[in-house]
């Protein structure tokens, strides 16, 4: 993997609307497994990157979620 990745990697940007809002990196690779977890209380804000690791962010609660294609809602 090119090493600009790492460095260059893309952002997101979750905020949580409620308490407890997990976000789980997933790695990258043959198989996919979890490496990182964090809990968000309402309003907090993590910003996260995509890098040579990181293949994939599960978000489980209600979150927005702003990325340089626009913003999405989750949860009810």
């Amino acid at each position: 993997m090119n090493n600009a990745l790492a460095i260059n990697g893309e952002y997101i940007v979750v905020k949580a609307l409620d308490n407890g809002v997990t976000i789980i990196g997933l790695t990258r690779g043959k198989d996919t497994k979890f490496h990182h977890t964090e809990k968000l209380d309402k309003g907090e804000v993590m910003i996260a990157q995509f890098t040579e690791h990181t293949s994939a962010i599960k978000i489980r609660g209600r979150a927005e979620i702003l990325t340089k294609h626009g913003s999405v809602t989750t949860g009810d």
